[in-house]
């Protein structure tokens, strides 16, 4: 019989766990922040300088937070806004960016420490939780921007949802994260069906019986997720909904997402498809589609659920932007070569993520032995057919992390991102104290990526 840990023992694996936590956010927070390149981090994108700033001018810091813009709650996206603009105004860009990258540094955190129970292999645990920061496509809209925060809120709500926790402390700090996480994007709410996993036991025997742990992280997602549902009935959008057709979804979601995990050149894809045919994207789509269905069939009944929640959303993250964004769509199921100049879409982003995500997952399952453990002991007779299987399920689970690594290793320099070109928002802010001379109570133009914003002189003028 194996003896409890002793105290001391459970003290140091605890340490070890919150040293290795923070090195993967120190990581993931570096890794995400070179990826934009210096350009990109000195430029402000969309909202951060439009209307999260407008807003946060005109209601101030407490008002702004949670007041809805285009039918949804943004509350991380606007407090990062409200800390980056109580700084010199000449940082705010950089400032916004930093912020960003530590958001999503935080997430990886997050997840390195919640997924324990379905990842148990701290490098694949690590792996899973520098998705974000890792995947190609990030740096080219996503990454880097206080806009685009809520798809990494996306990333975290299943960990946050799922996990089953230990002790009171624990509960709390995720149900305060999960607050964070679903009213700043509302598609969180895909996830609440993951939330009967923190109610469930993780082993069957006597000595899982917290389930009042559970309580504050599901008061906490379904009252926010109300929140969120509730403007999004109630508010308005500037765009009506499109009708994509389903093979345009499924070939869309090929095209961009799928492809989107290999290679941010989505349109190398559309051109490899219109020269050679689908099957150059099909095939290595069905062979890691059979190394997720293998999973399903050996994993426990928690990695099953969340890697089926992980896929699924993908897929409907892509589909709900499309129908949400009538202006995107495109023939996808037919392709042309005038479609590979469409660029990543930030939507192909955030499906990609929740994908690496659930393949990183399947590689977890086929690579621990635990699973394969059902109680009964293989005769001697049956013994080599269970070696060669775990043979088989091993190597299937290496070469899924293998083609994950060569995928994001290949793409980790900084690439083409939608600021690349700035315009770098601190060069122009001397101009616009210069402009302010005249008139202290006027606002000045500030050009940002795209458009432009409206600083008071006020601020500018502040010392």
């Amino acid at each position: 019989m194996q003896r409890p840990a002793s105290p001391t023992h459970r003290r140091l694996d605890g340490l070890r766990v919150a040293a290795a936590a923070v090195l993967v956010g120190v990581a993931t927070t570096a890794l995400a922040w070179w990826r934009l390149g210096p350009t990109a981090r000195s430029t402000v994108w969309a909202e951060d300088g439009g209307l999260f700033l407008r807003e946060r001018i005109a209601l101030g810091p407490v008002d702004s937070l949670l007041h809805p813009y285009a039918g949804y709650l943004h509350l991380v996206p606007r407090l990062l806004v409200d800390v980056a603009w109580a700084l010199p105004v000449q940082d705010y860009a950089r400032a916004l960016s930093a912020g960003a990258c530590v958001v999503v540094g935080a997430v990886s955190v997050t997840v390195f420490l919640l997924a324990r129970d379905v990842v148990p292999q701290w490098p694949l645990r690590a792996l899973l939780a520098a998705v974000p920061a890792l995947l190609p496509l990030a740096p080219y809209e996503i990454s880097g921007n206080a806009a685009n925060l809520h798809w990494y809120m996306l990333f975290a709500a299943p960990w946050l949802f799922a996990y089953r926790a230990r002790t009171w402390w624990a509960s709390g700090t995720v149900a305060v994260l999960t607050a964070f996480a679903v009213l700043t994007e509302l598609q969180t709410v895909l996830f609440l069906p993951l939330l009967l996993l923190a109610w469930f036991p993780l082993r069957n025997g006597p000595g899982d019986r917290a389930w009042p742990r559970a309580v504050p992280v599901t008061i906490v997602a379904l009252i926010g997720a109300g929140a969120q549902v509730g403007t999004a009935l109630t508010g308005q959008r500037s765009q009506p909904p499109g009708r994509p057709a389903f093979t345009d979804v499924v070939a869309g979601w090929l095209l961009q997402p799928v492809a989107g995990t290999w290679t941010p050149d989505v349109g190398a894809a559309v051109r490899a498809v219109v020269i050679h045919g689908w099957g150059v994207v099909l095939v290595p789509v069905l062979l890691v589609a059979a190394t997720v269905v293998v999973a399903l069939v050996v994993g426990t009944w928690r990695a099953r659920w969340v890697i089926v929640a992980l896929a699924a959303v993908s897929g409907g993250v892509w589909w709900a932007a499309l129908i949400a964004n009538g202006g995107q769509g495109q023939a996808w199921a037919h392709p042309i070569p005038a479609l590979a100049a469409v660029p990543p879409l930030r939507y192909a982003a955030a499906s990609g993520m929740l994908l690496l995500a659930a393949v990183v997952v399947a590689a977890s399952v086929l690579l621990d032995a635990r699973p394969a453990q059902r109680g009964v002991r293989p005769t001697r007779r049956g013994a080599r057919p269970a070696g060669a299987l775990r043979f088989v399920r091993v190597l299937a689970g290496w070469s899924v992390v293998a083609v994950l690594v060569v995928a994001v290793v290949g793409n980790l320099a900084p690439g083409a991102t939608r600021r690349s070109d700035g315009p770098v928002w601190a060069t122009q802010v001397p101009g616009a104290v210069a402009a302010c001379a005249g008139d202290p109570t006027r606002d000045v133009e500030i050009r940002k990526a795209p458009w432009t914003a409206k600083v008071p002189c006020s601020r500018l003028l502040e010392r």
